[in-house]
């Protein structure tokens, strides 16, 4: 019964997550998700550094406002249009949320190798 049951689970797991990455579709020259709001990342994001980049990063609206005035700040982006920013970060927390993926919890320390 228990094997039944965890067969089971792994079946319905596997259907949910195929049909929620199925759903969305990528630019094949930049790796983007397209949806409202790609064409404003590609062609502002994509001038200093690669598209990878940012689909590597996971965030929610507040990760990616600071980082594009980390940007701004340090990197020499220049000034955004307010209408044109919201969008940009609209589209990133939509579509690179830490919801989605991002990374792994840290590990426990009983699984750290010991300091020296």
């Amino acid at each position: 019964m228990k094997g039944h049951i965890t067969r089971l689970l792994s079946v319905v797991l596997l259907i949910s997550t195929a049909g929620s990455t199925a759903a969305a579709e990528t630019d094949p020259q930049t790796g983007l998700l397209i949806a409202p709001g790609w064409e404003l990342v590609s062609a502002n994001c994509g001038v200093c550094h690669s598209h990878r980049l940012v689909t590597a990063q996971r965030g929610d609206a507040d990760f990616w406002l600071n980082t594009i005035r980390w940007m701004q700040k340090t990197q020499g982006l220049w000034p955004l249009p307010e209408e044109q920013e919201q969008v940009i970060i609209d589209y990133l927390a939509s579509n690179y949320s830490e919801s989605e993926w991002g990374r792994r919890p840290p590990l426990a320390a009983s699984l750290l190798p010991p300091a020296d």
